[in-house]
């Protein structure tokens, strides 16, 4: 058995360098909700030091909230935004002879597209005219897998480490008190899950079968350096290893 193992970096966060080991992709800010030109060449070269695979990680031009707060957008403004976030990140490898992996849009662009069709297909359709190479990661069970298996994209469902998950398979809003996963132990109860199992406990107690090709963790978690090593461990512990799609 194997999955992809993969962090959100290149946000500023002081974690990056020691988080790198135990991952086998990142999605790396592309300078509009978080980061910079010299941020994501620091990154990348990160990246190439690990043989870690590099994806993009495009959001809303909405760096002081992080890119976690909902905007409206045509879907031409929406097409474009992610369109010049691609473009930075694959010159950015360009200029240190790295490829870009995948691309996985980031915060309140992801959590809107998983439940917008419309959204889902524009963003997934600007991946595509990209490069058609390129995978792309969205929430497991979403719109954003099934528009951009329309669109003709090699899809990667993710799942997530450390939030939450609400009965209709998608993640508790962030402004919910139990939207993240603290204790290191139920974190590692709910990746096992989802690995060997294709299950996530919602937070009602019921199983909800998901997808699990790609675990993610939040590169600007407060115990994500941890996190990071513990589920590696487990992961490698239990014979499942750790590759990048």
């Amino acid at each position: 058995m194997t999955v992809d193992l993969n962090c959100d970096m290149g946000e500023g966060m002081p974690n990056d360098a020691s988080i790198m080991p135990f991952i086998s992709s990142a999605n790396i800010a592309c300078g509009y909700h978080a980061g910079d030109a010299q941020t994501i060449k620091n990154t990348i070269a990160l990246c190439l030091q690990h043989h870690v695979a590099i994806g993009a990680h495009p959001g809303f031009d909405d760096k002081p909230n992080f890119g976690r707060t909902n905007m409206k957008l045509t879907s031409k403004e929406l097409y474009d935004l992610v369109t010049l976030q691609l473009f930075i990140i694959d010159s950015a490898c360009r200029k240190q002879s790295a490829v870009m992996h995948h691309v996985k849009p980031h915060g309140a662009l992801y959590n809107m597209a998983a439940k917008d069709e419309a959204m889902s297909r524009t963003i997934a359709q600007a991946v595509f005219d990209f490069n058609p190479k390129l995978i792309y990661y969205g929430l497991s069970g979403s719109h954003m897998i099934s528009q951009a298996n329309l669109v003709g994209i090699k899809t990667a469902s993710e799942v997530f480490a450390d939030r939450t998950y609400q009965p209709d398979g998608s993640l508790t809003l962030r402004t919910e008190k139990n939207a993240l996963i603290e204790p290191e132990e139920e974190s590692l109860s709910q990746v096992m899950k989802m690995v060997k199992e294709s299950k996530v406990v919602d937070v009602t107690g019921k199983p909800i079968s998901i997808k699990a090709d790609t675990i993610c963790l939040h590169g600007d978690g407060a115990h994500v350096a941890a996190f990071a090593s513990a589920i590696y461990n487990r992961l490698k512990s239990e014979g499942i290893k750790i590759k990048a799609l």
